[in-house]
């Protein structure tokens, strides 16, 4: 199996820059998913309409399932800097079912979340090495930032391919939401 990062495979950026409106939606909403453990813990039911709304490629749904999902977690205190980050992720979701703010938004969480991230394993999220990572190469990049950019990767490829490229995106999503909630649980208790 190649990895997200072989020659011959498209980079993350790549694969957002030819993404259609569904792919996009649901990748940025993906990336959402995986990281909103850091806002809210047990939060992931706020975005099954949102995935509901991506699965039909509603406009109008999307629209209201983003607000009410806005609503639900304007209620949460964003106590640090990496929950703030993943209420802007959700707030910078666009109403607008249309290709370039839908890529636009895509992009921005692809970014966010790899930043975020790369804070909780060794590699830091620094931006050039996020920025090295989204074009391909991740030379440097700790194993909670590699996860997330196969993560990334995989979802981009596998919602290309309709309804089941949908479900596989959900799966890598609660796993990778998973993975960093043990992480942030492992470093609280031993900080």
């Amino acid at each position: 199996m190649a990895s997200a990062t072989s020659a011959t495979s498209r980079s993350v950026l790549e694969l957002i820059d030819r993404a259609d409106e569904r792919s996009l939606a649901a990748a940025g909403l993906a990336c959402l998913d995986r990281c909103l453990p850091l806002l809210a813990p047990e939060g992931a039911e706020v975005l099954r309409p949102v995935w509901a709304a991506v699965a039909r490629g509603d406009g109008g749904a999307w629209c209201e399932s983003l607000a009410k999902a806005r609503g639900d977690l304007d209620e949460v205190p964003a106590g640090d800097e990496a929950a703030q980050g993943v209420r802007e992720m959700l707030a910078e979701a666009p109403a607008e079912w249309a290709a370039e703010p839908l890529r636009e938004w895509a992009s921005s969480c692809s970014h966010a979340a790899l930043a975020l991230h790369g804070r909780y394993d060794g590699a830091g999220g620094a931006t050039e090495l996020v920025d090295r990572c989204r074009a391909g190469d991740a030379d440097g990049a700790g194993p909670l930032l590699a996860g997330e950019l196969r993560r990334q990767h995989t979802v981009l490829e596998s919602v290309a391919h309709g309804p089941t490229g949908l479900r596989r995106a959900r799966e890598l999503s609660t796993e990778g939401g998973r993975v960093l909630r043990a992480v942030v649980s492992r470093r609280a208790r031993t900080s």
